[in-house]
Formats: structure tokens, sequence, C-alpha cells
């Protein structure tokens, strides 16, 4: 090739961009490019990541995304969160340490439930059980709501009243606890993004809620037909049975697991034995006295245990033993002799008493007037003396008034110390036996007239003082008051599932942040 040609040729590839040098720059500019377009990616990674942790920081997305859809309702994750931390609070608080045998670590709070494995599910979490339980409380929540709203049911100045004052002095318990403010103390108990006002919120939902879940509940109709034949058909299982027992074991030999056949005939010829004793002894008249004797005469009076006395036992307590024998037809004093299905002796039992619940219940009203405690929370004779006095006093006033049931309702709202009617006049209706303290119970069996009163000593667990008392009058028949409570139970659980079928939660992508 001529020296002409090869620099025309030269010419031209640098005019096509095609020679070393230019193919040499070309490379080093696209390499130069590429790291840049890197770096200004990287940048902008960075950029957008550190936005993320700062958004997620200000909780931002907490309350302004939508974690969950409920009927035409959004919640945000920061109102899940109240739900969920409300579900996991209350288990903590109901269980106590006995949340650990449940399989619950309660050490890591909130934050760690998403890594523990939950027993009550086939495939899930601690974190899934809490978010659907959460999930179905907003939703019953809601529908309520909607609802409360259809009738026109809303919320008193006193109920709002009631929910505004549970934060009254947060803001300063939360910063003795080392929080900002009672918004940081509430994130911290219940999640991320809960505050002051979504707890208000919440606590106003609730309160309306369950007014329109009872507003629901007292408008259901239930016949006297329908309660009589609701409880017949319980078939005794809430009749009430007094009875004594006396097992006799079969003896079991050293290293056997049973009682042997030759064992079990002896047990079963004791029994017989202690029956015709106790049929014989007529001439006690005590019952318990003559089955103790009867025992005593077939077992030997010393070491042997006495006849068991069972008291106010269910019919669906009994067991599938005895409940065929004392569920039938049977008369004070009757004796019977029962082999143990495990094929461990031969029991004896003597039928006492069956209460069929077919008894009226007592309305009463009352005033409750407490004793002091002492520092070590005993009630000196000088703290009830002075309970006594006071109850007294208050009598004493009703006497002095009109002495009419509104009159004594308005000194119970006045005076009486028991939360859980100083609201309503100091009125309990439909009281059953059994129910309360024993003095509290006899006034209202005593066969009193309505407006009669009294003043009577009643002691718990929880406190020590005097009821002044006043007779309403007769409530309904026990056995009704069960039947109608289980009927309007039933009708409720049907009502509410109908309630709730167009509130079906549905998660959305923001779900994730919740707990």
């Amino acid at each position: 090739m001529s020296a002409s040609t090869d620099k025309k040729n030269r010419q031209a590839a640098r005019a096509a961009g095609t020679d070393k040098k230019t193919l040499a720059a070309q490379e080093a500019a696209k390499k130069q490019a590429q790291s840049k377009r890197r770096w200004t990616i990287g940048v902008i990674a960075a950029v957008v990541l550190i936005a993320a942790i700062l958004v997620l920081n200000t909780g931002i997305l907490y309350k302004s995304t939508t974690a969950l859809n409920v009927g035409s309702h959004s919640l945000s994750p920061a109102e899940l969160n109240y739900f969920y931390g409300n579900e996991y609070r209350n288990l903590v608080s109901s269980y106590g340490n006995y949340a650990a045998a449940m399989g619950l670590n309660t050490s890591t709070d909130i934050t760690g439930l998403r890594e523990q494995d939950c027993p009550m599910l086939e495939d899930g979490t601690w974190r899934d059980y809490f978010l659907n339980l959460a999930e179905q409380d907003a939703a019953q929540t809601f529908a309520l709501k909607d609802y409360a709203a259809e009738q026109g049911i809303t919320l008193t100045e006193e109920e709002i009243a009631q929910v505004e004052s549970s934060f009254d002095g947060l803001d300063e318990y939360a910063k003795g606890q080392g929080f900002s403010g009672a918004n940081a103390l509430l994130a911290m108990n219940y999640g991320k993004g809960v505050n002051k006002s979504i707890v208000r919120q919440a606590g106003l939902d609730s309160q309306l809620a369950s007014k329109a879940y009872n507003h629901a509940v007292e408008n259901f109709v239930v016949t006297d037909e329908e309660k009589a034949q609701y409880y017949a058909d319980l078939n005794g299982s809430r009749d009430l049975f007094d009875y004594l027992v006396y097992d006799v074991k079969g003896a079991v030999e050293e290293g056997a697991e049973a009682a042997t056949e030759q064992a079990l005939m002896e047990a079963r010829a004791t029994a017989e034995a202690i029956s015709a004793a106790y049929q014989d002894g007529d001439d006690i008249e005590d019952i318990t006295e003559r089955f103790e004797a009867a025992v005593d005469s077939q077992t030997g009076e010393t070491g042997t245990e006495k006849p068991t006395l069972r008291r106010r036992i269910t019919g669906s307590g009994l067991t599938a033993d005895y409940s065929p024998w004392l569920m039938g037809d049977r008369t004070e004093g009757d004796v019977t002799v029962i082999a143990d299905s495990d094929n461990s002796g031969t029991s004896v039992l003597v039928f006492l008493s069956r209460d069929d619940n077919h008894y009226a219940t007592a309305n009463v009203r009352h005033i409750l007037v407490k004793a002091e405690a002492d520092a070590d929370g005993n009630y000196t004779d000088e703290a009830k003396a002075a309970a006594k006095a006071r109850a007294e006093e208050i009598l004493a006033e009703y006497e002095a008034g009109e002495k009419t049931e509104a009159s004594f309702a308005a000194l119970a709202e006045q005076y009486s110390e028991d939360a859980g009617s100083n609201t309503n006049g100091g009125l309990y209706e439909n009281v059953p036996k059994g129910q309360m303290v024993e003095e509290f119970e006899a006034f209202c069996f005593a066969g009193h007239k309505p407006g009669d009163t009294a003043i009577v000593y009643g002691e718990s667990g929880s406190y020590a003082g005097y009821h002044v008392m006043y007779y309403v009058g007769e409530g309904d028949l026990y056995s009704n008051v069960i039947a109608e409570n289980a009927i309007r139970s039933d009708n409720a659980s049907a009502w509410l599932t109908d309630l709730l079928l167009p509130y079906n939660p549905a998660e959305t992508f923001w779900t994730r942040l919740v707990g």
C-alpha cells in the first residue's frame, strides 16, 4: 500500500471515529460516564434511605397511610397499633406470670412478638395472633359505631367526661417515668405513632360501641314462655344438687397398678353394708349424722375419713357416675351404691336436695359505708364501729325525709361507696342466692315487704363495712333470669355476626408497620 493510500485510510478512520486513539478516548469517556452515573445513583439511594429513616422516625407513615380497611373506615398503622397494643396489654394483665406458661415471652414487650412462635396458631407468631385480635376488635368497634349512628345513640356529657378523666395527670406521670410526655409513654406501650389523640378517640369509640351493643341486647324481646322452655330444655344442667358421698376404694397391692377383682368385690360389699346400716339407722333424725354413723359402723371409727358433703353442684358439674341417679326422681335421704366407672371402688351416695332455681330473686337498694383499714390492711373494732355509726346516721337521714324509694336512691348516689351501684341509686335487680355476702343475702330472702330497711354488716376480701338496705320487692324467677340471659346472649351473638358481615378486615401494604 502506498503512503498516500495509508494516509487517506487514517484520515477516513478518524472521520469515522474508528482509529485507535479515538476508540481509546471514547472508552475512557464511557468509563467516566458510568462511574459518574453509579456515583449519582448511589447518592440518590443514600438520600432516599436517609429520607425513609427520617420519615419513619417522625412517624409520618404511621399516621398518613392506611393499614386496615373495615367497612367504610380506614385505620392508619398508628390507630391499628393501639388496638394491637391493647390486645397484648389485656392478655399480659389478665394472665401475668402465667403468660409464660402460654408460650409468651413478655421480656421483649411488643417489639419482640414477630420472632416468637405462637403455640395457639398452627403456623404463626404472637404478632400474628395479636394482630388478628386487633383487627376483629376494630371491625366490631366500627360496626357498632355505625349502628349507633343509625339508631341515634350518642354519649352523654358524663360519659365523655369519664373517658377524658383517664388522661388527668398522664403527662406528669409520664415525665416522672422519664418520658418527654404522655405521647412518648403511649407510643412505648402501644406502638409507633400512638398518642393521646388516638387513645382518646379509641376510648370514646369503645364507650359508644359498648353502649350501642347494650342497646341492641336490651331491645331483644324474650317472652316468659321462651324462658320457661329454654330452662326446661337445659335438662337439669343448671339445677343445683346437695348430696353426701363416701368412697370405698378397692385395696391395691404393693407394686400393682389397680385393685384386683377380689378387692373390688370387697369394696362393694362394704359399700352395701354402709347403705344397709344407714337405712336401718332411722332412729337418728339428722341425715348427715346417720350417714356418718353408718360409715363408722362398717369401717371403724379410728382414722376413717368422714363422708364428703357436696353442696350447690350444678347438674353439668356432676360426675358421669353420679348424674343419672341424682337427676332422677329423688327424695331427701335416698341412698344408693354406685360402682366407680374407673374400677377403683364403689361409692355410697345420699341425696339431700335439688334446687331447680324456680324461686323469686330479690330487688334491693343499698348504701355501703366501708370501714377504714389500718396500715396492715386490717379492720379494727373502732373502724367498724365508726362505719356502723355513719350507716346509722344515713338511715336516720332517710327516716327524717320522704321515706320513698326515690329518696333512698338519692342518698345512695350521694353516700354509697359501692362503685358498682352508686351511680344508679344503689340498685341491684334479680339478686340470686349465693351471689352476695352472707348478711346481705340474708336480708334479701328474709321475707321483707317493699320499703323495709335495715343495717347489716358485710365483709369480703376487698372490704368490711355496713350496708344500709332497702327492700324493693321480688324479682323474676331465677330460672327465668338464667334462661333470659342465655337467650339474650345467643341472640346478641347471632345479631353481631350479621352486623359484622360487611366489616371483614382488609389489610394493606402498610399493615407491616403494625407491631
